[in-house]
């Protein structure tokens, strides 16, 4: 059973930057969909950004341009930058991993297997 830790989340001000961390244990991401999502109080967990073992990319359209996630398979963690932050991406962050086997470009919740406890994210000045 994959077990999935964030850190770095934290205050940052609008049109900063703020790098989010993932670390996986108990297994290999190597062949893992990773993702991030966000989500905001009262609100449903939303897609934010996603990579594949192929390191293909895909993000939210909000974020396009602005945030990166990227995959330390050796490491086994996983990240997001999130540069020119908007008060918007104010909320939980949570990381997940899924199986090889569901696929790639995974942009709903309902698709990940294993999944962080989340991380505050708060974009105010």
């Amino acid at each position: 059973q994959m077990q999935l830790v964030e850190s770095g989340g934290g205050l940052v001000a609008p049109g900063g930057s703020l790098t989010l961390s993932c670390a996986a244990s108990g297994g290999p991401i190597r062949r893992n969909v990773l993702g991030w999502f966000r989500q905001a109080p009262g609100r449903e967990r939303t897609f934010v950004a996603t990579i594949d073992w192929m390191n293909y990319d895909e993000y939210e359209a909000s974020v396009k341009g602005r945030f990166t996630i990227s995959r330390d398979n050796d490491k086994n963690m996983f990240y997001l930058q999130m540069n020119s932050v908007k008060s918007e991406a104010t909320g939980a962050y949570y990381c997940a991993s899924a199986n090889a086997w569901r696929g790639s470009r995974l942009l709903s919740p309902n698709e990940y297997d294993y999944w962080g406890k989340g991380i505050q994210v708060t974009v105010s000045s």
